[in-house]
């Protein structure tokens, strides 16, 4: 099955509110109205669900899930929906072992872990399904500067540790306008293994040249950094210093200074057009499975307003469970956060872009073959 190209569309208005229970490092708090009032996802024909539906992984997605679950409680008010965001290397080893029933991962599934995927599907199909679209930010705190201008080899050398004052001529010639201090260039990247550091190790590696001499991976490759657990520690590491840069989901970027990547001749700042233009430049991974749509993104991409710092986060599930009643549970939860009430939903809550229809359509066929065997 082949993978229509993404592009961003106009989604309908997102729905009602969730009772959500929420584990480890994220919030108990429920998004309440923040979602709408309305409860168009449900639907006079769609089946009543109850009970417990356990997923875990990716941290970038922990803004775009409350609001995903707010919504699907709207129309399954017995279901309750838990998410750990321990991070997509966590959430990828919970599922293949069985203790979740779906997961998101910033990530697609290697080789290894398809074959052990297979195995915890029945020997089925294994879904991989890219429903949240989202630039990763990078991200600084440095007194007096709130936005700046940096190229691919620039980025690489401040966080392969080359780059070490914020005055440094790499920087200030690309940011005339800059009043840049003397300060100490503090790089913060994460400590687990993690979805957004391989996205961000990616574009490194295809668009920074010998500035970055590491292999794309989850796991940080520079060793002596300063470094924090999941987004939100990120994020707080970089907020909590001066001269500190990191990278996170745009979603969760708040109030800190970002950088425009140069792009070509231009410096294009993250939105999240910018990343659905990288997207719908990119191709499948081939070789994969009739429900498995992971991409090869176009990370080197020149083209005009394109932000290449993306990423694409994946919801991982089975087409074939033991138990009726949690394929359904998969099922009517990957449906609503498919659906033009759940990609909106993201997109208020995470700033996300929406997938477009003919995407849709592809996940849509993939949702619905998920059952038992």
């Amino acid at each position: 099955m082949k993978l229509s190209r993404i592009s961003r569309v106009g989604t309908a208005v997102a729905v009602g509110a969730l009772a959500l229970t929420l584990t480890a490092c994220g919030s108990d708090d429920p998004v309440g109205d923040a979602a709408g009032g309305d409860d168009s996802a449900a639907t006079s024909d769609e089946a009543t669900l109850s009970g417990s539906l356990n997923g875990a992984g990716a941290s970038s997605q922990e803004a775009a899930m409350n609001a995903w679950r707010a919504g699907f409680q709207s129309a399954q008010p017995d279901v309750t929906v838990n998410y750990d965001p321990i991070g997509s290397g966590g959430g990828r080893t919970n599922f293949i072992e069985g203790a979740t029933s779906f997961a998101g991962s910033d990530a697609a599934l290697d080789d290894e872990e398809i074959v052990d995927a297979q195995a915890r599907c029945l020997d089925g199909d294994v879904l991989e399904l890219p429903m949240y679209i989202s630039p990763i930010a990078v991200i600084f705190n440095l007194e007096g500067v709130d936005q700046l201008k940096l190229d691919a080899p620039t980025i690489a050398g401040i966080f392969n540790g080359d780059i070490t004052s914020w005055d440094d001529p790499a920087i200030a010639e690309q940011n005339p306008d800059a009043t840049l201090p003397a300060t100490a260039v503090t790089p913060v990247n994460r400590s687990d293994e993690s979805g957004t550091t391989e996205n961000f190790t990616e574009y490194l590696v295809a668009a920074a040249g010998d500035a970055w001499p590491h292999e794309a991976s989850g796991d940080w490759p520079v060793s002596g950094t300063q470094s924090a657990q999941g987004t939100s520690g990120v994020v707080q590491t970089v907020q909590g210093g001066d001269g500190t840069i990191g990278y996170a989901d745009a979603s969760q970027a708040g109030d800190l200074g970002t950088v425009e990547v140069k792009v070509g001749e231009e410096y294009v700042p993250y939105s999240p057009e910018a990343a659905a233009k990288v997207v719908d430049a990119s191709e499948n991974i081939e070789g994969r499975g009739q429900y498995d749509f992971a991409l090869e993104l176009a990370r080197d991409t020149t083209e005009s307003g394109a932000y290449p710092i993306v990423l694409v986060s994946y919801h991982l599930a089975c087409a074939q469970y033991e138990d009726q009643a949690e394929a359904d549970l998969v099922k009517g939860f990957l449906g609503y956060v498919a659906s033009p009430e759940g990609q909106e939903a993201s997109a208020s809550a995470a700033g996300s872009a929406p997938i477009s229809d003919a995407l849709r359509t592809e996940v849509t066929t993939a949702i619905d073959a998920i059952g038992v065997k």
